[in-house]
């Protein structure tokens, strides 16, 4: 190959498409058999370093659209293999060109390395009708794709929509210590999903009452195990803590790759559902989440604690072991990825995995080893407590509300990749 193969010939390429009729840190893609890199694992390393450069300028939810929309493209473009072409040259080309398209739309900044990935797949792939097809469906399906989710809602102004605090009363969230912000991701619950009817779909029932047996129970245990200078939280119990505090989207990233590599032998189509169906799932558990906490509104461990409320005695010098961040408790959201993420990997690879290691930029050189997914909620759903930052009962009600968000995405997978 003479020149390269980037935006410019993909556009040009769609007119024989149409002609013919019916695309955390991560190691490097392994080679299968035939020494050929895994393009499916090769982009999604490319998806995540992405990301993971866009920096804090994605909000958690547009960082999962980011995924999600990309994926959803190759998914899509990978369907139909026209006839008389090489199944694997036409699906590889599709798949790169899908995600390639995708990315350099969401995250322009980073327009030449991923047109270097491009140009990467596309020099091991043949040059010949099966690259040249490939290629304008997984462009086509990008541009598609890119076009239905116009006006989602999921930019980070829309996500980060106003909200007014109500009154200050038993139960009710205000803002809270040291930075008393505003609100965030109040603007979640008005986007739109991938699957879901409505933000309200699983909404949660109300939380038990401040006053209650099971709200007494469980804010003890936050003030007990979840304070800056706890006496009875164990070391154990504060790494847990402090590894888990990273965010969910860059947590779990690993073992979705993980999940990724396991389904090597499966179409390259199945392969590229796997993270399209992860991910809009997931931008759809945050929207969900979003509508339980703004309508439930119920105030923060550090608010209840400091104020006292039922046998629990007023402490206004209480402080969890890490900062608050400014939502309300109910539920909380990293249970809800951790709920979500769990049931899409076990129904789609199984409960359990080969040993995998995983790091947390929020705590530095610990490196921990995990065999089953239900490992990753349980210490999820235990690190939020620890922190100071969440009720137990928030954090189960998060488990279950991401969870059933996964199993209706699961049975509604068809929908995701229908062309619109």
């Amino acid at each position: 190959m003479n020149s390269p193969k980037t935006r410019v010939a993909l556009v040009a390429s769609t007119a024989l498409l149409a002609a013919c009729g019916p695309a955390p840190s991560v190691t490097a893609a392994p080679a299968p058999g035939n020494g050929r890199p895994s393009v499916a694992l090769a982009w999604f390393d490319t998806t995540a370093d992405t990301i993971a450069k866009a920096g804090p300028s994605l909000p958690a939810v547009a960082n999962n659209r980011t995924w999600a929309v990309s994926w959803i493209a190759a998914a899509r473009a990978l369907q139909h293999v026209p006839s008389g072409v090489d199944r694997r040259e036409y699906q590889d080309a599709a798949l790169a060109a899908a995600v390639h398209r995708a990315l350099v739309e969401l995250v322009p900044s980073r327009a030449p390395e991923l047109d270097a990935a491009l140009q990467q797949t596309l020099d091991q792939t043949p040059d010949g009708p099966a690259e040249t097809l490939g290629s304008a469906a997984g462009e086509r399906q990008a541009l598609k794709v890119l076009h239905e989710r116009e006006g989602d809602g999921l930019d980070a102004a829309s996500v980060n929509a106003p909200f007014t605090v109500p009154p200050a009363a038993p139960g009710v969230w205000q803002p809270t210590p040291p930075a008393f912000a505003p609100a965030i991701q109040n603007g979640n619950r008005f986007a739109r999903p991938f699957l879901l009817k409505s933000a309200s779909q699983f909404r949660l029932p109300a939380p038990p009452a401040p006053t209650s047996k099971r709200y007494q129970t469980d804010l003890k245990e936050v003030r007990d195990f979840g304070a800056l200078n706890s006496a009875v939280r164990t070391a154990r119990q504060t790494d847990t803590a402090t590894f888990w505090l990273d965010s969910s989207p860059t947590l779990w990233t690993k073992p979705m790759r993980v999940a990724l590599a396991a389904t090597s032998r499966q179409p390259l189509r199945k392969q590229a559902e796997l993270v399209a169906l992860a991910n809009a799932t997931l931008v759809d558990t945050q929207i969900a989440t979003s509508d339980s906490k703004y309508t439930h509104q119920l105030w923060r461990p550090v608010t209840a604690i400091r104020a006292g409320v039922g046998e629990i005695p007023a402490d206004p010098s209480w402080t969890p072991l890490r900062p608050t961040p400014a939502h309300p408790d109910y539920p909380s959201g990293h249970n809800t990825y951790a709920g979500a993420a769990e049931t899409v990997l076990t129904a789609l690879v199984g409960p359990r995995t080969a040993p995998f290691t995983l790091t947390s930029a929020t705590a530095p050189g610990v490196v921990r080893t995990y065999t089953a997914w239900h490992q990753l909620t349980r210490e999820n759903l235990d690190a939020r407590v620890w922190l100071g930052i969440h009720t137990r009962l928030a954090d189960e009600a998060g488990v279950k509300l991401g969870t059933d968000v996964a199993r209706y995405s699961l049975d509604h997978t068809r929908s995701l990749f229908q062309e619109r």
